[in-house]
């Protein structure tokens, strides 16, 4: 029998009455685009960021895109980020006409190494020929990244953060939960993510009233009072309330499920002890988006796994600076190596609250088993 990657099948019967329930009101009250869901929603996701202000929107990316628009990024700007992430991390910056600029990572966290980015903070300084303005950290696999040190950089080199933590909702840094540092953070509710919807969904968080009020209105086309008064070019960037219902249901439950896909974890650590495994730091907790761990050995096991009904994932196989749209750029092989010797190592295991143990069991007997006969 396959073994699913993500179970979003299992979690449904969990919250199948609920979600009926939610969908029905929809349908019942007919308010398909910011209906009363959208608040409700806005108001239980700030709650459990510890922020003043949620703001819903349609994607991760336009989670990402809302704040970097609100501040006016744009051409002749330096946003700085990692290479080892999703594209739309990057992409965002390149579609308001700035310039991604990358930094290595931590190779134990595979976060964004603050020494690295000070250092090239600096150096785009010296340079002179981009304005350095804001830094892209990424909550990589659930894990936060090391935001004491990220926020002082901020302070001393008058850098706006925006945390990008699409796949560390749920994971605490330091006593403070993902989605509340920076200016303002960004989340991705796409079905795969630990709090997905059934659909593409996003939200972008801050504490910064003003910040929050501009981002409403260019979710709207720049809305102003009404949708005929626009005072800013915006887009369509809203959430359906369908959407934002489900997630409600979701919402409801994530904190148990936190700690069902930690148990998991702390189950693949003992399974898993011939392979490289996750490093968490003291005081961090991760949500766990994905399960990924490093081998020289990552084509063997993974086709030994497959065999086994085992699905796996690489994140990520190409390391952003390599990608083909940012040739230009001049980035070359070695440029960031520890990236890139990540990508050549790192492959995912199946992950999610349902994950029984009899399947992390099986799961580290084939894992060990192909190791033995190296």
């Amino acid at each position: 029998m396959n073994i699913p990657f993500i179970d979003l099948k299992t979690q449904y019967t969990h919250i199948q009455e609920a979600v009926g329930a939610r969908i029905q009101a929809v349908l019942a009250h007919g308010q398909y685009i910011m209906g009363p869901e959208i608040d409700e929603l806005e108001t239980e996701l700030a709650r459990f960021a510890g922020v003043k202000h949620a703001i819903s929107c349609s994607s991760g990316t336009d989670a990402l895109l809302l704040p970097l628009m609100a501040i006016g990024i744009g051409p002749g700007d330096a946003v700085f980020t990692t290479p080892f992430t999703f594209f739309a991390t990057a992409e965002v910056i390149s579609l308001l006409g700035a310039t991604p600029v990358f930094v290595d990572i931590h190779p134990r966290t595979f976060n964004i190494d603050p020494e690295k980015l000070r250092d090239t903070v600096k150096r785009v300084k010296r340079e002179g020929k981009l304005k350095a303005k804001a830094v892209i950290p990424v909550d990589l696999f659930g894990l936060p990244a090391d935001y004491d040190a990220i926020e002082a950089i901020g302070q001393e080199e008058d850098l706006f953060i925006l945390e990008d933590t699409a796949q560390g909702l749920g994971g605490v840094y330091k006593g403070r939960p993902a989605g509340s540092f920076g200016q303002a953070a960004a989340t991705s509710f796409f079905p795969a993510k630990p709090l997905g919807a059934y659909g593409d969904a996003g939200a972008t968080f801050t504490d910064d009233d003003a910040l929050a009020e501009i981002m409403r209105s260019l979710r709207i086309h720049g809305q102003g009072i009404d949708k005929y008064n626009n005072t800013r070019i915006g887009l369509n960037a809203r959430m359906d309330t369908i959407q934002a219902a489900i997630l409600l249901c979701k919402l409801a439950i994530f904190p148990q499920e936190l700690k069902a896909r930690q148990k998991a974890a702390d189950l693949y650590e003992v399974a898993l002890s011939g392979l490289e495994t996750p490093f968490v730091p003291k005081g961090y907790k991760s949500s766990w988006a994905q399960y990924s761990v490093l081998s020289d050995h990552r084509e063997l096991l993974q086709e030994a796994l497959g065999k086994a009904g085992i699905p796996t994932a690489v994140y990520y196989v190409k390391s952003l600076h390599l990608q083909s749209v940012y040739a230009g750029f001049g980035y070359k092989e070695g440029d960031f190596p520890v990236s890139e010797h990540a990508s050549q190592r790192i492959f995912s295991l199946p992950m999610h609250p349902y994950l029984d143990e009899a399947i992390i069991a099986k799961i580290g007997a084939c894992v060990t088993e192909t190791l033995n006969t190296l």
